[in-house]
Parts: C-alpha cells; sequence; structure tokens
C-alpha cells in the first residue's frame, strides 16, 4: 500500500507560508483531482506563455560547474536523482529526492531583495519503496534569488561549486573541494522526515563511474515537433552506498544511481497532455534514456526522444524515428489506469525490451501527483532479466 505524505508541524506563519505555496505550485501543476488542463496550457500548465523568462536552445552551450547551480532567470527547474538499491538480505529496494524550482516572476520583475521578498518557489519530494510499501515526504520553501545563501542564510538553494542543492536539511552535496575537480564525481544525499515507525529518509554516498551524458542536441533537448524544448543533461552512473530508513527500520543498501539536471521556461508545448520517462541501466552496462511526450509530435501524435549510452559514456541521441514507446498494458492506480507494462525498442541498436513495474502502487500523493518507480527491462522472447530502472509518468 502507499505510504503517507509525511509533513513536519508547521507554526503558524509556516502554515501561512504553505498556503501560500501550495496555491503557486497548484497553478503551476493542478491538484491530486487532475482537473482539466486550460486551453493551450500544456500539461500542468507547462506549455504557458514564458515572455521574459531566459529561452532554453540549441545555441546555449553547457558550462560546468555553473550549471550543477540553479539558473533563476528560467521559470522551471530540477534536480533528479532515482536509485534502485539492494538491502543486506538482498532485497530490492527504490528511493527518489527531487528538488523542484520554479520563478515566480521574469527577472525584470524581480522585488528588491527583503526577508519577506521572495521570487523563487522550492519543493522537494523524496521516496523510499520496498515491495509494497512506497512512502513519500514534501515540503516547500522560498528564496530570492539575490539574497546571499552560503552559510544557511537561504531555506533552498543550489550552489554550483562546491555543489550543493538543499532545502531546510535535505540536503545534496559534493564532496569534491578541488576548484578544477568534477564537483559531481562524488556527492552525498541526506534527507530524513518523521519519527519512529514513520521514520523516513536516506543518508548515502554517490560515486561517479562514468562521464556527465548531454542530451539531445549537445544539451539541448527538444521536447516537441515545434522546437521548444529544455537544457538537460544526466550523471547515469552513479554507485550508490549507504542507509536508508523505511518505517523507522534502517537497511544498509548499495545499488545504482541516476541524477537528472533539466531547466527551461516552456518544457512543453500547448497540446501535450503528459509524459512517460524512462531510465535504464541494462546489465552489460549500456544505458537507455527514454521519453514521451503525449502529444506535441508530427501529424498531432506523440514525441518521442532519447539517448543510447554505452558503458565508457558515448552517447547517441535518439530522435522520434529511431524509439519505439509501447505501452502493453495498464494498472488501477489511484483511480486511475496506469501503463505499467511497456515494450521499447531502439532498432538501429538491435535492441528491443519488455519492461514492467514488479509493484504497480508507486502514486506519488504530493501536492503534484503523478506515478514513479521502479521497473525491471526483460528480453521478450525468453523473459531474461537485462536490467532495470525507474519510470517517471505524468498527466494520468
Amino acid at each position: 500500500m502507499p505510504g503517507p505524505l509525511h509533513h513536519a508541524a508547521p507554526s503558524p506563519w509556516q502554515a501561512l507560508l504553505l498556503a501560500v505555496l501550495l496555491g503557486a505550485f497548484v497553478t503551476l501543476a493542478g491538484c491530486e483531482k487532475a482537473p482539466p488542463e486550460r486551453a493551450g496550457t500544456g500539461f500542468a500548465g507547462l506549455g504557458e506563455s514564458t515572455a521574459g523568462f531566459v529561452q532554453a536552445d540549441a545555441d546555449t552551450p553547457l558550462r560546468f560547474p555553473e550549471d550543477h547551480g540553479a539558473h533563476p532567470d528560467t521559470r522551471i527547474e530540477w534536480w533528479y536523482l532515482t536509485a534502485n538499491l539492494e538491502d543486506e538480505a538482498g532485497e530490492p529496494m527504490g528511493l527518489q529526492w527531487t528538488l523542484f524550482r520554479q520563478a515566480l516572476v521574469p527577472p525584470a520583475e524581480r522585488p528588491a531583495p527583503t526577508p519577506w521578498a521572495a521570487d523563487q518557489l522550492w519543493m522537494g519530494h523524496m521516496a523510499v519503496s520496498r515491495g509494497e510499501r512506497h512512502a513519500v515526504a514534501e515540503r516547500f520553501a522560498r528564496s530570492h534569488s539575490a539574497a546571499p545563501s552560503r552559510g544557511n542564510t537561504s531555506q533552498a538553494g543550489a550552489e554550483a561549486s562546491p555543489f550543493r542543492a538543499w532545502l531546510d536539511d535535505w540536503e545534496l552535496a559534493s564532496a569534491v573541494t578541488e576548484a578544477a575537480g568534477d564537483t559531481f564525481e562524488h556527492l552525498t544525499l541526506t534527507a530524513f522526515e518523521g519519527e519512529g515507525e514513520a521514520r523516513l529518509g536516506y543518508r548515502l554516498t554517490l560515486t561517479a563511474e562514468g562521464p556527465l551524458v548531454r542530451h539531445g542536441d549537445n544539451g539541448f533537448s527538444q521536447k516537441a515537433a515545434d522546437g521548444q524544448g529544455s537544457h538537460y543533461y544526466s550523471q547515469p552512473f552513479y554507485r550508490v552506498e549507504g542507509e536508508v530508513t523505511l518505517a523507522g527500520e534502517t537497511h544498509r543498501v548499495s545499488g545504482r544511481g541516476w541524477l537528472d539536471r533539466e531547466w527551461s521556461s516552456q518544457l512543453l508545448s500547448p497540446d501535450q497532455a503528459g509524459w512517460d520517462w524512462f531510465s535504464l541501466h541494462l546489465d552489460d552496462g549500456r544505458r537507455l534514456m527514454a521519453f514521451r511526450l503525449r502529444g506535441g509530435g508530427a501529424d498531432d501524435g506523440d514525441y518521442r526522444s532519447g539517448s543510447w549510452i554505452a558503458p565508457d559514456g558515448t552517447t547517441r541521441p535518439l530522435g522520434p524515428q529511431a524509439l519505439t514507446m509501447t505501452p502493453l498494458a495498464t494498472s488501477p492506480v489511484a483511480g486511475r489506469e496506469v501503463p505499467t507494462r511497456w515494450r521499447l525498442a531502439v532498432p538501429g541498436e538491435g535492441l528491443e525490451l519488455v519492461v514492467e513495474a514488479p509493484h504497480a502502487e508507486r502514486w506519488m500523493t504530493t501536492t503534484v501527483p503523478y506515478w514513479e518507480g521502479e521497473v525491471v527491462a526483460r528480453d521478450p522472447r525468453s523473459g531474461e532479466r537485462l536490467g532495470g530502472g525507474y519510470l517517471e509518468m505524468t498527466g494520468y
């Protein structure tokens, strides 16, 4: 059964702030009942007009370590980690940690920085899965892009060098201090919520065993046939070790992780209803990122894109014609029918997979609701396991 939604008990002023934040995020992303989208705004309003914000484009190259930090002149951004783990008994576990940023106003309309002024909203999601259990936590914060952030003076933020992204005491931080080092090479993640039998969280180390991967056109990921998109890169080569706590019990874990970085001002086109996104670690060392945006493709079809990643990190972008993604079966989840069994194929690589969620109840019962959970990839003929990973689905 899905776990409860955990929140720290708010003070009266925090409750007032939370109400403001919830209103803003509900405006952005709808609510649990998933009301009909406003015409011309796309899924969760991510196709709305973004006049005044910096737009993502293929002419802007990625820069490291600068791009590990926040991009407050764009409207939306996230740092998104998923991991497939095993505990000391060999039991599979899955986890997610995400920090979302949303700019409230374009750069030219920002208020002057004061203790109460904010132009950025932050939302953190945490989830741990083991068998039928799926526990979720959520937090909110605000900041001003011009306010100093070092020394914990901001409730939430993201800095590039040394890398650190945080919301209260939830923190993803670099263990690399050398100015010329890859600050994503060694990360630590700490996030906990609740007490006693409701305790949830993790303390982990992430060690990169391969390079950063730029998706799309050298880091510009097109999201529709009309050309708009995002800046998008990943670190899909993490070895993860540490401790995970679920239902008050702590387990030693190890496994593989995948960190996504993405920012944009108009992620979707106005007629796109949501997306289905896969990150897969194949057992032979290859990796596959693939997504399907429902709508926005040629001839009113879906838009598909992905990256085929060799064991050494060499990456080949996959356009709409190089990738097929076909739902094979659905499961009832949170009052919806959600596709939890898929066929994925990359004909140019001779790859065909059946990808299935072992446990369908992975609904994120957060203010912005979606499905996120572990999947297993198998050979469609023999049924042999070929790998595993994560699947995210929105708009259902």
